[in-house]
């Protein structure tokens, strides 16, 4: 028979049942709750659940901000048996719509202040039939559909025994643009969870009981969902949540406030960070710093140790793979590299055949083994058996062993990019550009800004007897599109470079637009603030 194992127990119930349910679990504002006090959270997340008809391995989505509710909720699905699928706060209502549909979850439990995306979607969801509110506002996007808040939500009868998943049981799906850019649902087992505890947290971090966690990345990330969630809980430790969009100063705020010590950024925010004009000890509570979602630039790494104190381990992980699964370590940092293998995966680096590559500085394919790895991408056989290689991950970058055994990222191996630590399609930006009657064909491409951190460059041949207005076309895509994904800069070119079959040279492009984003010339000048959207977390 299948091992017995649910990840909400795991994290939350084992510590009431060791005595630890004292222990304060998660804070939020001006909220506390301790273990004994998350686990009837949990308990009654999970029963209202199954009151409203969810089964055992049914998705719940959740477009919530990160808060009590939202942990509670995940953990809550988990609990029952169900699969809990947190989505980003960031979706316009066509791109919640689409994920609903594509998961077939029935119930949406959605924060009030995404009501209107929430409305949008519901009524091109035909499968949804209950939404669930943490505040008042009106998501009734079609009739047949029943709104009940968070209260009613939580009124059951606690669920104190969890569902008897096992090991293998699916237990959260999280939604990625990955390597083809149109979203699909990385799966993860209960065991997976433990994992990632063990393998990272417990591995390379260290967290302990005493240790308090502060995330920029929100839950709805693997990478956010790790910190905020997985490692502190695992470890009995405390999870600082904050719902609102991260900014320098609101974060200054909560680390003066909150004395984490343990701090989780992307390098969009760490440069962020280091244009502001917060206090140089704003961190002296925090023993160590992480960065993942896209590769730490080696001068970030030195001005915020210099400047803050505070050592950033870089490391590499991916949604098919839960968290971080490179990473360097503490005391032991090599600047600009992602590091070695974390405790308990394998990595591999591959040529254009195949072949494993043996030999120090030689560029290759990344491909990853290890406990953690999803099980595949729901409904998408063909991207499943492409990058989902028995067991191995074919991860889709591009990365170098140096003599000292470190791993250095060289991007990705097709035409993905991030920005601010998020996935963004090429392709999708370019079809939001294309629906404007000004545009005739648009590539979109990377540009490195001041700080050496990729953002998207539109490169645009106009339409006949049309002009092109770059603030226009900026402005277009943030009303069909999550504000992230837009381009921070258009460029008016009369023709694509393309080859002999008509594909885009985009690497011709990317040469063409490389100085578009730089400001400053001297690599000792400040650094200038970077555009921050809500989340700014990571592609994780």
């Amino acid at each position: 028979m299948p091992t017995s194992f649910n990840a909400a127990d795991y994290l939350i119930d084992r510590h009431v049942r060791d005595g630890e349910g004292a222990r304060p679990a998660v804070t939020c504002g001006e909220r506390t709750l301790s273990y004994a006090d998350l686990a009837d959270e949990v308990h009654r997340v999970a029963a209202g659940l199954r009151a409203l008809g969810v089964r055992p391995e049914e998705r719940v989505m959740f477009c919530m901000a990160d808060g009590v509710e939202l942990l509670a909720g995940i953990l809550g699905a988990m609990h029952a048996g169900a699969v809990p699928v947190p989505v980003s706060t960031m979706f316009t209502g066509a791109e919640l719509a689409g994920v609903l549909a594509d998961s077939r979850a029935r119930v949406l439990c959605v924060s009030a202040r995404f009501a209107a995306a929430a409305r949008a979607a519901v009524g091109a969801a035909p499968e949804v039939t209950d939404v669930v509110l943490d505040g008042a506002a009106d998501v009734l996007g079609r009739p047949g559909i029943a709104v009940h808040s968070w209260a009613d939500l939580r009124a059951a009868q606690p669920a104190a025994k969890p569902y008897d998943t096992w090991e293998d049981s699916p237990a959260l799906w999280l939604y990625t643009s990955g390597t083809t850019g149109l979203p699909k649902a990385a799966m993860h087992r209960h065991a997976s969870i433990r994992s990632v505890a063990e393998c990272y947290g417990h591995g390379v971090l260290g967290v302990a009981p005493g240790d308090r966690c502060l995330s920029v990345a929100k839950l709805f990330f693997a990478y956010g969902i790790g910190n905020s969630a997985f490692f502190p809980l695992a470890a009995g430790a405390t999870a600082v949540l904050e719902p609102e969009r991260p900014t320098p100063a609101l974060i200054a705020e909560r680390v003066r406030a909150q004395r984490p010590t343990l701090f989780f950024g992307v390098p969009t925010f760490y440069a962020a960070l280091l244009a502001s004009d917060i206090p140089d000890d704003t961190f002296a509570s925090v023993r160590q710093g992480v960065s993942a979602g896209e590769a730490l630039p080696e001068v970030l790494f030195e001005r915020f140790l210099r400047r803050f104190g505070v050592e950033i381990l870089d490391g590499l992980g991916s949604t098919e793979a839960l968290h971080i699964f490179l990473s360097n370590r503490p005391g032991r940092v090599h600047p600009g590299s992602s590091g070695i293998p974390v405790p308990g995966y394998d990595v591999e680096l591959r040529d254009e055949h195949g072949a494993v590559i043996a030999e120090a500085d030689r560029p290759g394919d990344l491909y990853l083994r290890g406990p953690s790895i999803a099980t595949g991408y729901w409904c998408r056989t063909d991207t499943t058996r492409r990058v989902f290689l028995g067991e191995w991950l074919r991860t889709g970058d591009t990365y170098v062993r140096t003599g000292d055994g470190s791993y250095r990222c060289l991007g990705r191996s097709n035409d993905m990019l991030k920005a601010g630590g998020i996935w963004v399609s090429p392709g999708e930006v370019e079809h939001r550009l294309l629906e404007h009657p000004a545009v005739a064909e648009v590539a979109v491409v990377a540009a490195p800004d001041d700080d050496g951190l990729d953002k998207p460059v539109a490169c645009v041949v106009p339409a006949e007897g049309s002009g092109v207005d770059a603030d226009e076309l900026v402005a277009w895509c943030r009303t069909g599109l999550a504000a992230f994904k837009r381009p921070r800069a258009v460029v008016t070119v009369a023709e694509l470079p393309k080859t002999a079959t008509g594909k885009v040279r985009r690497n011709v492009l990317r040469e063409l637009v490389r100085d578009t984003l730089r400001t400053r010339t001297d690599e000792a000048a400040d650094l200038t603030p970077a555009p921050l959207d809500t989340a700014a977390g990571s592609g994780l």
